[in-house]
């Protein structure tokens, strides 16, 4: 994988850090609920972990196509399913509402897993991935590389803003500074769907 790539998976996995709908909201809420930095940083790992599984699954899920098919037809593929959501993203903002603000680390990683399948984070990483070679043990290196690059970012990005926001800023600041980040995401899912197409 070259530099370009991991800078690029780096830079997704801090976009999806800023994102509030992708956990450090929660871990916040979760934290000034118990009163307590402590529950703030035991709410991270089970929300990275959730949203890796994502990322992984669908990249493993890639890998097999990749085994299977021919690589264009591959990557026409990816681009019309990153393209597709990228699109249904932008007509449908709802997020999915499964859990009250009582969960277990299981749930809130499993509410991590749905959060970041229902805004296509794999989909973005898989227009970086498909130049990796065609054996299974490179794909799924590739793939595991991938995962790994774009969720440390995400952790690192996803504590810092947590922490700043829960020791200084507070939840308020959301109704001062507020930016759409989930209509970014959709433009760029199309920007990526239309780049895997022309590479």
């Amino acid at each position: 994988m070259d530099l370009t790539s991991v800078l690029i998976l780096a830079g997704l996995g801090a976009f999806h850090g800023l994102n509030p709908a992708m956990g450090w909201l929660f871990a916040v809420a979760l934290g000034l609920q118990e009163r307590s930095r402590a529950a703030v940083l035991r709410a991270l790992p089970p929300i990275v972990l959730g949203h890796a599984g994502s990322v992984l699954i669908t990249l493993a899920l890639v890998s097999v196509a990749r085994l299977a098919a021919p690589p264009r037809l591959v990557s026409y593929g990816v681009a019309a399913l990153v393209c597709g959501f990228g699109v249904w993203r932008l007509v449908r903002r709802r997020h999915p509402r499964w859990v009250g603000m009582k969960v277990t680390r299981w749930q809130l990683a499993g509410w991590s897993f749905l959060m970041a399948s229902a805004h296509g984070a794999g989909l973005m990483v898989l227009p970086i991935t498909l130049h990796a070679g065609h054996g299974a043990a490179s794909l799924a290196s590739q793939s595991l590389l991938a995962t790994a690059i774009h969720t440390l970012s995400m952790l690192a990005t996803t504590t810092a803003l947590a922490m700043v926001v829960y020791e200084r800023l507070g939840v308020a600041v959301l109704r001062k500074a507020w930016f759409n980040l989930d209509l970014v995401w959709a433009v760029a899912l199309i920007g990526a769907g239309v780049s895997a197409a022309l590479t």
